[in-house]
């Protein structure tokens, strides 16, 4: 597709020149090549050294000038004076790297024959001034070397500008696949992140959502200026995300672009990143009097840099891609292992799960459970990950039936349990100022059946010093509804303990209401399929009432038999209005927050509420 736009490309941070290392040549041998200058007694030999148009000086062996022509005092701006009795590795930066210093003291001690290396200068005037450098011996009887200077400035201007117009993209004036993969290999090689840096890296890798149908109906013309302002929003969503460091944004070709992430923080950051490129991509465009809306989809990539491949990135970029595509567009997908079919097996997974117990392998991650009325975290929910050495992290629906079919999900569930009883008291310990937070894990049936489940909470209850009423237990209403014999003895243990039980995604399972009273149940959590319900795709049209008079009838009958309700997938702020106006009590989901780390949950227990987002790191 050819470009648009006229002039040169405006500079950049990658069109700054760099020092390059220098260039030091060496020849061995007894009598090393020698540089004839005349003696300073001759008069032809002082007349051509003074009248030469390159660049000179006489250095003796101690590294001082002894004499210096006119033409390197103009092309230093000093007075040719002041020249006589300088150190000469000064005068063109010859200590800046230990590699060109070492070489330049052998040559004044004879032992080398010759040194040429590229210098960039600060000229008096301000300007900057590229040399090139070059010392060679003079004769023995004369002592020192010769050193000569010669201004490159204008070849190393022409050798930058033709870099910048092969290494950037004509349209949009982004750099383009050469210069961006030139980058990823660099901050993917080990002395780029090893010495500083959090030593990850993240990617997002976007096309936009029928472009080809933007370029067959209204001709490449206008499919070029929608290319440019696509760009000009990409680029200013990285400025605007930028953290450590603004991500590099390039146009890979067609309509495709990347967002390089050098020293990420994680997925969170990626996520964040992903969501305002969406939003400012559907914006509406105005294109010489036409108004476009698209849409994109974006591929998203975050690991630790170490034992990543630029092939390896962009292959997981193109699959997430994919699956951002075949999932429905307009939205952005996260690189997910488990997904992966021909990596992730169940095998594989089932025949490490033990041992990964054993070998401390399992995270747990909370997200909070918000007061409707109050904004305030009540509590959390404890979620499991497997940090699989060779899959990556692993979310519960990959390996938890997994677990309960080979039984392994006793003592995981064990881990689990004593894990967010401890986390839960520390936070007790931290804030002692305000009311304690209660945390909720979730449990399997398998473990009510194969395990002394009651004898295990209490244990770990003493254990940890966690108070039974801040602990909340989460069955699903499949597992518990129509139940009878030892599960509902052992509800019925915990809840006379003290230990609060809740019926996860209420409302898709046996529905058994009558059943529901006899159950020592004290809060019932509806199912995300409900709030979602909530939601309306086209802002004009109004609501459906059958949606919410269904949840506001589960919430009344919940509140007459003395339960509280929680409200999962919450993720907008419309959703939590119409929920806390129907009686909802608790809300959870990804308007407050994502689940996220125990000191994530410990910052936000230090503010007076959780607004929409607040809890997005």
């Amino acid at each position: 597709m050819s470009g648009t736009s006229e002039g040169p490309a405006p500079a950049t941070e990658l069109d700054r020149p760099v020092v390059t290392e220098s260039e030091i040549i060496t020849s061995a041998g007894t009598d090393p090549p020698v540089v004839r200058a005349p003696a300073p007694s001759p008069p032809s030999y002082r007349s051509v050294f003074t009248a030469a148009p390159l660049a000179m000086a006489v250095v003796d062996r101690e590294g001082l000038v002894t004499g210096a022509n006119a033409a390197l005092a103009g092309l230093l701006g000093r007075d040719q004076d002041t020249l006589t009795g300088a150190v000469a590795a000064d005068l063109v930066d010859l200590t800046s790297d230990a590699r060109t210093w070492h070489a330049y003291r052998e040559m004044l001690r004879g032992r080398r024959a010759r040194l040429r290396c590229t210098r960039r200068l600060k000229h008096p005037e301000g300007h900057a001034l590229w040399v090139r450098v070059t010392v060679a011996p003079l004769p023995a009887v004369d002592g020192g070397v010769l050193l000569s200077v010669a201004d490159i400035s204008d070849h190393r201007e022409l050798q930058e500008r033709l870099r910048h117009v092969r290494m950037h993209d004509p349209v949009t004036r982004l750099p383009n696949r050469t210069l961006f993969f030139e980058r990823l290999a660099k901050a993917l090689e080990a002395e780029s992140y090893e010495e500083s840096g959090t030593g990850r890296i993240g990617l997002c890798y976007l096309d936009l959502d029928g472009f080809k149908a933007v370029n067959d109906t209204l001709g490449h013309r206008v499919g070029d200026q929608l290319l440019t302002a696509v760009a000009e929003r990409l680029t200013r969503c990285a400025k605007d995300a930028a953290r450590t460091g603004t991500p590099l944004v390039a146009r890979l070709g067609g309509d495709e672009f990347a967002l390089l992430v050098e020293d990420s923080t994680g997925t969170e950051q990626l996520a964040d990143l992903a969501e305002s490129l969406l939003d400012a991509i559907q914006a509406p465009f105005d294109l010489s009097g036409r108004r476009l809306s698209v849409s994109a989809s974006i591929g998203v990539v975050e690991r630790h840099a170490a034992g990543t491949t630029p092939t390896a990135l962009m292959q997981a970029a193109d699959t997430t891609l994919y699956w951002a595509k075949a999932d429905g567009k307009a939205r952005w997908t996260l690189f997910d292992p488990e997904r992966n079919a021909h990596r992730v097996t169940r095998q594989a997974l089932a025949s490490t799960l033990r041992p990964a117990i054993d070998r401390g392998e399992f995270a747990l991650e909370y997200q909070p459970l918000v007061g409707m009325e109050d904004d305030r975290v009540h509590g959390v929910e404890a979620l499991v990950r497997w940090h699989h050495p060779r899959f990556g992290t692993l979310t519960p629906n990959r390996f938890i039936s997994l677990a309960e079919e080979d039984g392994s999900i006793v003592p995981l569930g064990r881990w689990v349990l004593r894990t967010a009883c401890r986390q839960a008291r520390a936070w007790q310990l931290e804030h002692p100022q305000g009311p304690p937070i209660f945390v909720s894990v979730n449990v399997a049936v398998r473990q009510v059946w194969d395990s002394d489940l009651v004898a295990d909470v209490a244990d770990i209850l003493q254990e940890t010093g966690l108070a039974p009423e801040l602990l909340q237990l989460e069955l699903t209403e499949s597992a518990v509804m129509g139940s009878a014999g030892r599960p509902i003895q052992t509800l019925k243990a915990l809840s006379d303990m003290g230990v609060r039980i809740a019926i996860d995604d209420f409302g898709t399972g046996y529905s058994n209401l009558a059943y529901l009273s006899r159950l020592p149940v004290s809060v019932l959590k509806l199912d995300g399929s409900f709030v979602r319900g909530f939601q309306i795709e086209d802002r004009t049209a109004k609501a459906s009432p059958a949606d919410e008079v269904i949840v506001e009838a589960m919430v009344q009958l919940a509140h007459r038999l003395g339960l509280t309700v929680t409200a999962e997938c919450v993720e907008t702020s419309a959703q939590a209005t119409r929920l806390r106006r129907i009686g909802c009590d608790t809300g959870q989901g990804w308007l407050y927050s994502r689940p996220v780390s125990p000191d994530r949950i410990s910052e936000l227990l230090d503010t007076p509420g959780v607004q929409a987002g607040v809890g997005n790191p």
